[in-house]
């Protein structure tokens, strides 16, 4: 047996290479002011309303960045980005790299008192990948042995390898070697939920009441599409490094609005910023940038015409001028997508995966126009059928989306309609495929390259786009099983190039994170592959 203490996690190498710095994505990283200097309540923006509470369903960043601060995993991310000690103050690794045990705080509570165990592990995993709650995070355990078996209805719970050995001792037996697992259980989905609040109250996790925290910060008022407050959690094991009183996150989608409440005073961080500012802002180095991870997209809908046609697609791709959006539009130094996965995830050999990819993803007006022709006679049209892009409703992707219809309508000259949704209504439409073809964004999960490339593969619940290839699926399955490192990174390499081959998504650009901060808060933690983190944060 492999003995892991906080000082040894120097030897999960492969995360240590692929873990870079910061924090990024849309939903949170807002901030603000506060109006009492002597306030040790944080004011932060969420940007917008939580999917959901409960961890394995709330999976997107405005739902994760609030779960990480009142939530705690086996493992907590920390400032050098690796995993280290969470809920879980030891573990062991088996020779075989498959098999976990994790020894559990005996001091780690839940907000009402009660101890939080090993049975409360093996139930949050168990019920994250019941069918019968059909959680998208799901796919993301199925390096357990006998998950997807019972994520798929083919097997049962029984079968899932997580064991609470005794109240302070979890077993987890994996089906392949991962060298992400342990900074994957920093991950919110799996997060532990108290077996008997979730038993006792189908809608526990809507209200702040019904919720119970095991991490820094224990919920106390939630504002429905207004502001959630939670307080420090004195039940918390580490509740003595914990220097806050509290955190109010609001839910301002409106980048100016934001703004104009940091200057205030009303908020001490925000990461959301009016376009024709952030120049500005940057130059006068009132604005941070940051590295991210993360990239923002378009779904086509493969099965509802035009998009049934994979040169149609492409030519619509290749017909966006990606570098003066990101530009002339977000004005936040943003590097166009060239590809899927975005920079940071560095290979064996130390080459970053995005500069050994290459640039999958190119504008050239002449080949988008030969494209649309061939695709436009392969389906027999005379006339391209009405296309519309769905978005979810904020003014930066409203001037991103304008301009990528501009762009459209002058090189390709179709016109595209424009419709703004409410984000729970999108990704609920996205899911059923009701749309032609609609805004997205994935943040990695775990760092990874196969984080990004396995939500395409047939039948995942991320994938909405209804595009299936079994030689990409084979390839993801493969990168899972492989052994040796190089042919690993082959195989995702190889799918990736099918993937842009085929389109099935528009890349639009690589996320960073530009933030404003008040010089009176430190201690705020940003990962590029996990979430924004208050617990060390301080108002001085």
């Amino acid at each position: 047996m492999k003995k892991h203490r906080s000082m040894l996690f120097l030897n999960c190498i492969m995360i240590m290479c692929l873990v870079l710095a910061a924090c990024g994505g849309e939903g949170s990283g807002a901030e603000g002011d506060s109006a009492d200097a002597n306030s040790k309540i944080l004011l932060v923006n969420n940007g917008k309303e939580p999917t959901s509470l409960d961890p394995p369903v709330g999976f997107d960043q405005v739902s994760n960045d609030v779960l990480n601060n009142f939530m705690e995993g086996l493992t907590r991310l920390q400032e050098d980005h690796t995993p280290g000690p969470g809920v879980a103050s030891e573990w062991t690794i088996a020779d075989d790299e498959k098999q976990y045990t994790f020894t559990l705080r005996e001091d780690a509570k839940w907000s009402n008192g009660d101890p939080v165990t090993a049975s409360d592990f093996e139930f949050a995993f168990k019920r994250m990948l019941d069918p019968n709650l059909g959680a998208a995070s799901a796919t993301l355990a199925y390096v357990i042995d006998g998950a997807e078996a019972y994520n798929s209805g083919e097997g049962t719970a029984d079968d899932v390898q997580v064991t609470a050995v005794d109240e302070h001792t979890l077993q987890i037996t994996l089906n392949k070697p991962a060298p992400w697992f342990l900074g994957m259980m920093s991950n919110p989905a799996f997060f532990p939920v108290h077996k008997s609040t979730v038993e006792g109250n189908a809608q526990w996790a809507a209200e702040a009441t019904s919720i119970l925290s095991n991490g820094p910060f224990k919920l106390t008022e939630w504002k429905h599409d207004a502001e959630i407050q939670m307080v420090k959690n004195d039940q918390y094991w580490d509740a003595e490094n914990v220097k806050l009183d509290g955190i109010t996150m609001k839910m301002v989608d409106d980048s100016t609005t934001a703004y104009q409440l940091y200057e205030s005073g009303e908020l001490h961080i925000t990461g959301s910023l009016p376009p024709d500012v952030i120049q500005s802002l940057i130059d006068e180095g009132k604005a941070t940038i940051e590295d991210s991870a993360g990239t923002y997209f378009y779904r086509f809908n493969t099965t509802m015409e035009p998009f049934t046609n994979a040169k149609i697609r492409k030519a619509f791709t290749m017909a966006v001028d990606r570098q003066q959006i990101v530009d002339l539009v977000i004005k936040q130094k943003h590097k166009p997508a060239t590809g899927l996965v975005s920079y940071g995830l560095l290979e064996g050999d130390g080459a970053d995966f995005r500069d050994k990819g290459g640039e999958l993803v190119s504008f050239n007006i002449e080949e988008a126009k030969q494209l649309l022709t061939e695709g436009m006679e392969e389906e027999g049209y005379d006339t391209l059928p009405a296309v519309t892009l769905s978005y979810n409703t904020n003014d930066l992707h409203q001037k991103i989306a304008e301009t990528m219809q501009a762009m459209i309508k002058s090189n390709l000259g179709i016109d595209i309609t424009l419709a703004s949704k409410e984000s729970k209504v999108l990704t609920d439409e996205q899911k059923s495929l009701q749309f032609q073809m609609s805004r997205s964004s994935w943040l990695p999960d775990f760092a990874d390259p196969i984080n990004f490339l396995d939500i395409f593969v047939t039948g995942s619940p991320n994938n909405r786009t209804g595009w299936s290839n079994s030689a990409y699926d084979k390839l993801i399955e493969d990168a899972y099983n492989e052994p040796d490192v190089e042919k690993r990174f082959t195989y995702l390499h190889e799918a990736e190039s099918i993937l842009m081959e085929e389109m099935p998504i528009m890349p639009m650009y690589f996320y960073n994170s530009v933030f404003m901060q008040k010089e009176n808060l430190t201690g705020v933690l940003r990962h590029a592959y996990g979430y924004i983190d208050f617990k060390f944060a301080e108002l001085k």
